[in-house]
């Protein structure tokens, strides 16, 4: 661990037409001190190529490659295990940094006395145009996070000094929010950045975009990493998951609304 270093944890697949502007939106942080850990994870299109060559000029990139296809989560776990930084954040190959975003989390971090923070961020179609956004909450304390991931992931970031390295769990979906559980539980709250400090890209085909799909994926969050019963699992996704997730989307709905006519 490099004291100060920031990881920046990204994982790409078939991303060629974003991967660019993904990195350069990292190239103008404003905080300096990161290196951009990548995972290809066996793509098949011209993505890789594209990292080689901004790796080629600036040492703090670097392109790891999967053997076979495993999904984000143990895309982002190789990248984990091969980074060297005290703070570890998440930003994946079609998704934007503004240039102050590291700057001002590592500012509150330090204010707080905290080990996870976030942020607001933006929602942007294919071709880079702003249709929405996402308010997060001035912090989130642990119970919060058990009863809806309220974090945007790719605004996520955490000290190792607070929670140790940790890593997502191995599912197909959700493990995002199963890891802002896991680091939660060890600090009990996170802090958020009111502004909005990233873009989050909704492309079609997306793997987070079938809602009806991650239902097993939610029941699996509550049942391995809650370690509640099966019964207890899908209960509490019924009774409290539901209403946290639809009063979340229906707040998002008319923040979306709000943004675009105003």
């Amino acid at each position: 661990m490099k004291e100060g270093l920031v990881s920046i944890i990204t994982t790409l697949y078939d991303s060629g037409d974003y991967i660019a502007r993904t990195i350069e939106s990292v190239l103008r942080q404003t905080y300096t001190d990161w290196e951009l850990v990548i995972t290809d994870d066996c793509s098949i299109d011209n993505g890789p190529a594209i990292v080689e060559s901004y790796a080629s000029k600036d040492s703090r990139i670097r392109l790891l490659r999967l053997k076979e296809n495993g999904g984000p989560g143990i895309a982002r776990n190789n990248s984990i295990r091969n980074s060297q930084g005290q703070y570890i954040a998440f930003l994946d190959s079609d998704d934007l940094w503004s240039p102050d975003k590291l700057e001002r989390q590592l500012a509150l971090m330090k204010e707080k006395g905290c080990g996870v923070v976030y942020s607001s961020y933006k929602i942007c179609d294919e071709s880079d145009k702003v249709t929405g956004l996402i308010r997060c909450r001035g912090k989130i304390p642990y119970w919060r996070i058990v009863c809806d991931n309220a974090i945007g992931f790719l605004t996520m970031m955490y000290d190792t000094r607070v929670t140790g390295v940790e890593y997502l769990p191995e599912l197909r979906k959700r493990q995002d929010w199963g890891l802002n559980i896991i680091l939660l539980k060890k600090c009990r709250v996170a802090y958020g950045v009111k502004e909005p400090l990233a873009c989050y890209r909704i492309r079609k085909g997306s793997v987070s975009r079938d809602k009806l799909s991650l239902i097993k994926y939610n029941v699996a969050i509550y049942h391995e990493i809650m370690e509640y019963s099966k019964v207890r699992a899908v209960l509490t996704f019924i009774l409290i998951f539901l209403p946290f997730y639809s009063g979340k989307k229906i707040l998002n709905y008319l923040m979306t609304l709000f943004y675009r006519n105003r």
